[in-house]
């Protein structure tokens, strides 16, 4: 039985669109354009249903990175996704936004370290090693300053390749031979490695309903901060 997915990421500065039916990509919709994803989101997902010769209708399940990453971006993602699903009674996938990057580098042997840029000198992080066509998490989502994740990272006697919108800001504190960039095709989050870490999510039963599905940030924005710093000195 063919199983049509939606997948979709908007968690940094580029956004993308991916059509995937059974382990083919029908359709993958790239842009890091500058303009803000509530402009472009919606009509890239129009343009790979119509380009496909696709429905909304056909589609079995929606798939969306739901963070962490930028706090706009991911509201927009998910948001997008929860009405699109909605819409047609059909099931959603949350990914990580971490976890999904390193499904960029399936069917290679190599530790990936999944860096967005929390500013502050600090990293959204996760470490996965890829073993050709399986992932292993290595540890936890988290927010971490980037000289506390280099003194971990210095402690693994193995090659790692650093990739997310952080990953330069990582590389360039970095001193250590076995700490790589990667490349710039392989460095950031897309919507067809969405789509393939969903799938697997989708075969284990870990599916949402439009309505469950909800941002996951690791910490408060900014603003939630200065609201909570004001009350606790009102408080005080």
């Amino acid at each position: 039985m063919n199983m049509l997915m939606l997948s979709v990421d908007s968690s940094a500065s580029p956004a993308s669109v991916c059509l995937y039916e059974d382990g083919k990509i029908l359709a993958d919709y790239y842009l890091n354009s500058g303009f803000t994803h509530s402009q472009t989101l919606m009509a890239m997902v129009e343009s790979v249903l119509n380009i496909s010769g696709k429905t909304s209708k056909e589609i079995d399940v929606y798939a969306v990175n739901n963070g962490p990453g930028s706090f706009t971006g991911v509201r927009i993602g998910v948001s997008a996704v929860k009405g699109m699903a909605y819409a047609v009674n059909k099931p959603c996938v949350a990914v990580s936004t971490l976890e999904s990057m390193a499904y960029n580098y399936i069917g290679q042997n190599v530790y990936v370290c999944s860096c967005m840029d929390a500013r502050r000198n600090q990293v959204y992080n996760a470490l996965f090693h890829v073993k050709n066509n399986t992932i292993e998490r290595v540890c936890e989502n988290r927010a971490i300053a980037v000289k506390d994740l280099l003194a971990e990272l210095n402690g693994f006697d193995s090659d790692i390749v650093l990739v997310g919108d952080g990953a330069q800001l990582v590389f360039d504190s970095a001193d250590d031979p076995q700490i790589h960039l990667a490349p710039p095709h392989l460095r950031f989050q897309r919507a067809s490695a969405v789509a393939q870490s969903a799938l697997e999510k989708y075969n284990r039963g870990e599916t949402l309903a439009p309505a469950a599905l909800m941002p996951s940030y690791l910490r408060l924005s900014q603003a939630e901060r200065e609201r909570n710093a004001k009350l606790s000195e009102k408080e005080g």
